[in-house]
C-alpha cells in the first residue's frame, strides 16, 4: 500500500528570504497545499507585493535573520496572526565569490551572518516552539557546497557544510521528540545569485520551482536529506567514495571546479554590492539579510 503524504492543509509555515526565489516558489507551493504562510524578508515592500499575489493565508513581516530579536518578533508575529509554527524553512543566504585569500572582512562576516549565524537562531528559536508540543518541521536550506567544496566560494562552501551538520547534530539530538528535520540541497538555482556562473558539464540550473517541490515533499513524506535535482545525491556519496586523486580529475573533467572560480564577476557585480550592504536602505532592491532575489545553490 503507497504511503499516504502527511497532509499541509491548514499548517503554519514561516519561510525565511521568502520574498523572492526559492523563498517565494515554496511559499506559492504550499499556498496551494492550502498551508498559512508568513514570508518574512529584509525587504517588507517586496514580502507584501508576494503576500499579495499569493492571496489568502499569506502574510508579509519584517525580518533581518542577522538580529535575533528581529528573528523573535518575525515568529511571534506568525503565531499571532496564524497560530501555532508547524514548520520553519531557514532558506535565507548569500553567495560572495572570489579568491579565498583576497576576500573582503565584509564577504567573510555577512556569509557567517546571514547562511550560518541565521540559521542557528532561527532553528533555536523554532525548537523553543516545537520540542513543549513535541511537534514540527525544521528545514535548513544549504547547498550541493556544503558536501563538496567548491573552489572560488570558500566561505560560502565552509557556511553551507556547517548548515548540513548542524541539521545532522539537531536531528540527532531530536530523536524521539517529535520533531522532525530537513537539510536541502540543491545544484545552482536559476536566481540571481546564479548570475555569472560557470556550467559544469552535464550539471545544469534548476529552477526555484524545483527546489520548493522538493521542500514540500519532504513535509508530506517526512525525510531529512533533500537534494534537488534528487540525482546529485547519488552522485555525491558515489564521489565521496573515490579517492583524492581521482574525484579531483573528475571534478575537473566535468568542469565543476569552475563553476564558481570562473564566475563572470561583472554579471555578478550588482548583485554582490546588495549581498553585503550591512543596511537595507544602502541595499537597493533587496539586501542580504533576506538574501536578494535568490536563496541557497549551488
Amino acid at each position: 500500500m503507497a504511503k499516504q503524504p502527511r497532509t499541509l492543509s491548514g499548517k503554519v509555515v514561516a519561510i525565511t528570504g521568502g520574498a523572492r526565489g526559492i523563498g517565494r516558489a515554496t511559499a506559492a507551493a504550499l499556498v496551494r497545499r492550502g498551508a498559512r504562510v508568513a514570508v518574512g524578508d529584509v525587504d517588507l515592500a517586496a514580502a507584501e507585493q508576494t503576500a499579495q499575489e499569493l492571496g489568502f493565508g499569506v502574510v508579509a513581516l519584517a525580518l533581518d535573520v542577522t538580529d535575533r530579536d528581529s528573528f523573535g518578533a518575525f515568529l511571534a508575529q506568525t503565531e499571532a496572526q496564524l497560530g501555532p509554527l508547524d514548520v520553519l524553512v531557514n532558506n535565507a543566504g548569500i553567495m560572495l565569490l572570489g579568491s579565498f585569500a583576497e576576500e573582503s572582512e565584509t564577504a567573510t562576516e555577512r556569509q557567517l551572518a546571514i547562511n550560518l549565524a541565521g540559521v542557528i537562531t532561527g532553528s533555536k528559536l523554532a525548537l523553543a516552539r516545537f520540542l513543549p508540543r513535541r511537534t514540527g518541521h525544521l528545514v535548513n536550506v544549504a547547498s550541493t557546497a556544503g558536501k563538496a567544496g567548491i573552489p572560488g566560494g570558500a566561505t560560502y562552501s565552509a557556511t553551507k557544510f556547517a548548515v548540513v551538520g548542524l541539521t545532522e547534530a539537531i536531528r540527532a539530538e531530536l530523536r524521539g521528540s517529535g520533531v522532525e528535520t530537513s537539510v536541502v540541497m540543491p545544484v545552482p538555482v536559476r536566481t540571481e545569485l546564479a548570475a555569472g556562473l560557470q556550467k559544469g558539464r552535464g550539471i545544469d540550473l534548476v529552477e526555484p520551482e524545483d527546489v520548493a517541490d522538493a521542500i514540500v515533499d519532504a513535509l508530506e513524506f517526512p525525510r531529512h536529506d533533500v537534494f534537488v535535482p534528487r540525482s546529485i545525491g547519488r552522485v555525491t556519496k558515489i564521489g565521496a567514495l573515490l579517492p583524492r586523486s581521482v574525484s579531483d580529475a573528475v571534478s575537473r573533467a566535468m568542469r565543476t571546479d569552475r563553476i564558481l572560480a570562473g564566475a563572470d564577476a561583472t554579471a555578478r557585480a550588482e548583485y554582490e554590492r546588495r549581498a553585503t550592504a550591512r543596511e537595507p536602505a544602502a541595499a537597493g532592491e533587496s539586501p542580504a539579510a533576506s538574501e536578494p532575489a535568490v536563496t541557497s545553490g549551488p
